[in-house]
């Protein structure tokens, strides 16, 4: 059965196909190098780099901004869920530059979302989101967010409308 087909027999409508969004509906933006190995195939980055470019960003903010020690931090963020639509290719050695912004802000968990900009480029080549929920390091269990993230996060957040 073709693909269009499948979602048929399930009532539901269809989704609406992800549009490119502007660089106005980010918060923050953190500049990203693309590496030789990134390119797959066909010549531009393989879907799975885009999801390594989320977590560097996101990660890369969070030890600037104080709020992550990557070795230390006695509270992690574990990815949940994730999610991307791609628009546009980009490729080695393009720089590219990651868009952030925080759609929910929760007692113990964080949906980022991320739109991945050609270096300069108006709208996003793909745009995705993760969400983390926040455990204790040694036993992984969810604790509220500690007031350092939530600090950081503050500035990046965005009504749901956005």
């Amino acid at each position: 059965m073709p693909e269009s087909d499948a979602s048929l027999g399930s009532g539901a409508p269809p989704a609406a196909r992800a549009q490119p969004e502007p660089r106005s509906a980010y918060r923050r933006f953190e500049a990203l190098t693309t590496r030789w190995m990134d390119n797959d195939a066909y010549g531009h980055l393989n879907n799975v780099v885009y999801y390594s470019l989320f977590d560097s960003a996101v990660n890369a903010y969070l030890v600037r901004a104080g709020a992550l020690d990557i070795t230390a931090s006695p509270v992690i963020g574990l990815v949940v869920e994730t999610g991307c639509s791609y628009f546009a290719s980009l490729a080695f050695p393009e720089p590219v530059e990651a868009g952030l912004r925080v759609a929910r802000l929760g007692a113990s968990s964080v949906r980022y979302e991320v739109g991945i900009f050609a270096a300069g480029g108006e709208h996003t080549a793909a745009r995705g989101h993760f969400v983390h929920v926040y455990v204790d390091r040694a036993t992984r269990r969810p604790v509220g967010l500690p007031p350092t993230l939530v600090d950081a996060l503050r500035p990046l957040v965005v009504d749901a409308g956005a």
